[in-house]
């Protein structure tokens, strides 16, 4: 019932669950005795009631097509997987180390610029940057951290080496599905959790909202916090909701919110206008102040960048924080860390290859069929390259646009990435390539999920993990070692 696929038996792939022998890696043995001893009927009841719940508790996520938006349910897996808390606990160190850095040179970049007169970062491609926001200069946000909430995408090589593959910075989602995902498996497999002694993801919703409180520029003992949602017709509309009831806060849209003369921000409601203290925003920057951003934006507040750079709300992420989520800027996040904190980084970057550099982008066109080319300003797996899975067209259309506009284009090697079994369409359970995306905080202190958003490419050899794209996902457990039990 269990597939050991060729590739892994070889140790061209690492699988997350089963060793090149076919045996269970340490702290697997028990779920793969469970697994084991599933009939196919058995597990494919299991996997009726998941889909059930998910339909019961209305998890859903949109997908955008040309003519209409489509709500689907989401996809959830029914196999977790499994990492080991030690190995957890220095991922977390590694993560936590690059959210300080990063957080230390978008400060940096909009004050001081000394990383940039000392050339660790090139200032063109700060400048160049559709992220970057000059009305930012000067500011100095709360504990002058720009990026409170970051989501770093992980990926496991076929050495079992993880590696950060992108760092979301900007509007970093997936969280709630994280947390539904657990829930939803308490509900369809209560009697593993039983087996096993897995690590809570429960605390974030708390810990969000210490980091949010922390942030008010009033020294009030509940501060007003709002979820600045673009409406329901954006794809993450369901988190949005769902972040906002488990904070205790106001979903609002741009509409629902005002500055007055004094550079206060206040929230209309039928009992009156209440002042707000930190916003959560989910819309981009470019739409958060039609008065000195884009004009067009239906989406932002009037006024608003004034009140944030007065001091008078909080925003978080931060307007202009984005920087650091270019894919162009990922490069130097290594040269980051150690000029801003004096270490090694704990996690190691992808090797990229940037199309603005002569030499680097002769390599990229010659080895194109090779490499996975990614724009640097898109999210959601929407045009990226696979070169190995590419046909002849697609090569030289992607050529034809690197050659076009170089500074938007970046290359990678195609990795192995990691596998883990998944239910598949014929009912059995076969590996599947997985990322994961953990999320850290940051304000006056440092939290991380004790685990993150697994996502999972359901169709046998793709690379591409993201529900937008037909990927699904997988609850993520943290377990203890067996010597600390």
């Amino acid at each position: 019932m269990i597939q050991v696929t060729d590739a892994i038996r070889s140790g061209q792939i690492f699988d997350e669950l089963i060793r090149d022998d076919g045996s269970p890696r340490p702290g697997a043995e028990r779920l793969i005795d469970f697994l084991r001893q599933l009939s196919p009927e058995v597990l494919s009841a299991r996997h009726q009631a998941l889909e059930a719940a998910i339909k019961s508790q209305g998890i859903s996520f949109t997908v955008y097509s040309d003519a209409t938006n489509i709500d689907r349910s989401w996809p959830l897996d029914l196999v977790p997987r499994l990492m080991r808390e030690s190995e957890w606990r220095e991922t977390e160190r590694g993560l936590k180390q690059r959210l300080k850095a990063l957080n230390y040179f978008l400060n940096d970049i909009y004050n001081e610029q000394a990383c940039l007169r000392d050339g660790i970062v090139p200032r063109e491609l700060v400048y160049n940057s559709p992220h970057y926001i000059a009305l930012a200069q000067g500011v100095r946000p709360p504990f002058e951290t720009w990026a409170h909430i970051c989501g770093s995408d992980l990926v496991r090589d076929h050495h079992g080496q993880l590696f950060v593959l992108e760092d979301n910075l900007r509007v970093p989602s997936g969280v709630s599905y994280m947390l539904e995902n657990r829930s939803v498996m308490k509900q369809v497999y209560p009697e593993l959790f039983q087996n096993h002694e897995i690590r809570p993801v429960s605390r974030y919703a708390s810990d969000l909202l210490d980091m949010l409180n922390a942030l008010s520029p009033r020294p009030v003992d509940s501060p007003v916090i709002v979820v600045l949602t673009p409406g329901i017709f954006n794809s993450a509309y369901f988190e949005h909701s769902y972040l906002a009831q488990q904070l205790g806060a106001e979903l609002v849209q741009g509409s629902d919110l005002f500055v007055d003369s004094d550079h206060c921000v206040y929230m209309k409601t039928v009992q009156g206008v209440h002042r707000v203290d930190v916003i959560y925003r989910r819309i981009d920057d470019t739409f958060l102040d039609p008065l000195v951003l884009n004009p067009e934006s239906q989406l932002g507040v009037p006024g608003l960048m004034r009140a944030w750079r007065e001091g008078k709300v909080a925003i978080a992420n931060a307007p202009g924080s984005g920087v650091a989520d270019d894919k162009v800027l990922y490069s130097y996040v290594p040269e980051i860390i150690r000029y801003f904190l004096g270490e090694e980084p704990i996690l190691a970057n992808v090797p990229t290859y940037l199309c603005s550099d002569p030499e680097q982008r002769a390599y990229v066109l010659d080895h194109l069929a090779e490499l996975v080319v990614k724009p640097a300003d898109a999210s959601g797996g929407y045009g990226i390259l696979v070169g190995p899975h590419s046909t002849a067209e697609q090569l030289v259309a992607r050529r034809a646009e690197i050659l076009e506009n170089p500074r938007v284009w970046i290359a990678q090697p195609t990795l192995s990435l990691s596998t883990t079994l998944t239910v598949t369409e014929a009912g059995d359970l076969a590996p599947r390539h997985v990322d994961l995306r953990p999320f850290v905080l940051q304000s006056s202190d440092q939290w991380c999920s004790t685990g993150g958003l697994c996502r999972v490419a359901l169709v046998e050899g793709s690379l591409v993990v993201n529900s937008s794209q037909g990927g699904g996902s997988k609850d993520f457990w943290v377990i203890a070692d067996e010597e600390t039990r």
